[in-house]
């Protein structure tokens, strides 16, 4: 595509050095630069894209998208935000995919994941040939790929689109995160129906306040042909208020006709906004029962352990405040005993979360054991003191082996253990390392030395 008709979709303040120039494929990160990329020189936390400029057009780049023009020859569009820019470009460049899909996007604190499985199953059982993008993994046609953001960055995503109907998708089920919107990584994107889930203390590290987080969340719905809104969730009966025509559903309301083998209200409730999400699509309800009936577990959420030990040992991904108290509340219901939990913090986010989540594990289980999450570039003690700050006397255990270990030892007959804050995860980031470590694997590990030999 020529540079000059693709800037018109973000529309420059100016041109430095301009030329024409063939734009073979977009990048904003110099390991992806190939000869003929526009690279978008994108100022993130902890680096500045114009720090790479030059190195970019070492490495091929045909031209750049900055904020200030930098000392290189070729053509520089100048604009106010490098990162913005990087959506309608992108949208440009790939052709505007997302409007040859039928996008069914999830946004809210809690249930994105395993309401968009079940979205995407439903979609499948009613031959709509669907993609996948979730945290977990990212399905592109028969293609299963690895994921790392919950929702890529807008080049990414759109490339992904692309890829998907040239595979012969006809949809995609996804999770549309905050961070997502308020970056504009989803700018340009139609939704064919957007579901809000809930919204609960998070994130407030990037979001400062609720109202912030709730408007990154609402601003989605602009872009939606659909909206569906869980109304058993005050944030959602407001958003719902200030919608035109939502499709509504709640909890304590209506019914599901179908064999839902995922445990849990809080997965009734994932169930009811996938259904909601697919009548909004036209889908029957035979295609709705088959696709929730497919789903029998989301690795990583409320996933059992089982060794043939004599209790129940979940692990399960709840690591925010709203999630904790809800997988507990499930752990109490299941439990002919005591719950035993051991839950952490991560590192380098929302520090305001850690004495609420220590109070809660306090408060719904009768065994709390506080560890390390991912304590990423913080000292992990200081981490786990901010928690222990909400409740001085819950048990603590900075290895997190040990501390699983512990609760797994401890466990008796009827019994609930569960592990939570990392769920699906296969690694511990410390200091800017990642070790290898999944929290199913060590509770397995645990769980058969404790057997006879």
């Amino acid at each position: 595509m020529q540079l000059e008709l693709l800037a018109q979709a973000f529309a420059p303040n100016e041109t430095v050095n301009a030329a024409a120039v063939e734009i073979a494929e977009l990048a904003y990160d110099t390991r992806a630069v190939a000869p003929g990329a526009l690279f978008f020189c994108v100022r993130g936390s902890r680096s500045d894209g114009h720090d790479r400029g030059v190195d970019a057009v070492a490495r091929g780049a045909a031209a750049l998208v900055v904020e200030r023009p930098l000392d290189v020859t070729v053509p520089q569009l100048v604009v106010a935000d490098a990162r913005r820019a990087m959506a309608p470009a992108a949208v440009a460049f790939f052709r505007d995919p997302s409007r040859e899909l039928d996008v069914a996007a999830v946004t809210g604190t809690a249930g994105k994941t395993t309401t968009t499985y079940l979205l995407h199953e439903i979609l499948r059982a009613d031959g709509r040939r669907p993609g996948l993008l979730t945290n977990l993994e990212r399905r592109v046609g028969e293609d299963v790929r690895p994921a790392s953001l919950n929702t890529p960055e807008a080049i990414e995503l759109q490339r992904l689109f692309r890829e998907m109907v040239d595979a012969g998708n006809a949809s995609c089920a996804m999770e549309a995160t905050s961070h997502a919107s308020v970056q504009g990584r989803l700018d340009g994107v139609r939704f064919a129906v957007l579901v809000f889930t809930n919204l609960a203390h998070e994130h407030l590290d990037f979001h400062r306040t609720m109202e912030a987080y709730f408007a990154a969340k609402g601003r989605l719905f602009a872009q939606a042909e659909r909206a569906v809104i869980n109304v058993g969730d005050p944030w959602g009966r407001r958003l719902a208020a200030e919608l035109d025509d939502p499709v509504v559903f709640d909890a304590d309301r209506d019914a599901l006709d179908a064999n839902l083998k995922l445990r849990g209200r809080f997965n009734l409730e994932n169930a009811l906004a996938a259904a909601a999400a697919a009548r909004a699509l036209g889908i029957g309800e035979d295609a709705i029962r088959d696709g929730i009936e497919a789903v029998d577990g989301v690795p990583g959420r409320l996933e059992f352990v089982d060794e043939g030990q004599p209790f129940a040992v979940i692990v399960d991904y709840a690591h925010k405040p709203a999630s904790l108290e809800r997988v507990l509340h499930e752990a109490r219901r299941l439990s002919d005993g005591r719950v035993i939990c051991v839950f952490g913090c991560g590192g380098d986010r929302d520090r305001e979360k850690r004495p609420l989540m220590g109070r809660i594990g306090r408060d719904l289980a009768d065994v709390a054991i506080v560890t390390s999450d991912n304590p990423r570039s913080e000292d992990p003690l200081a981490v786990i003191d901010e928690i222990v700050a909400g409740a001085p006397e819950l048990e603590v255990e900075p290895d997190r082996r040990a501390a699983i270990a512990r609760a797994i030892e401890s466990g008796r007959e009827g019994d609930v253990v569960l592990i939570a804050g990392k769920g699906h995860e296969q690694g511990q980031e410390i200091a800017g390392v990642t070790h290898p470590f999944d929290d199913r694997e060590v509770a397995r590990d645990v769980l058969r030395a404790l057997q006879p030999a």
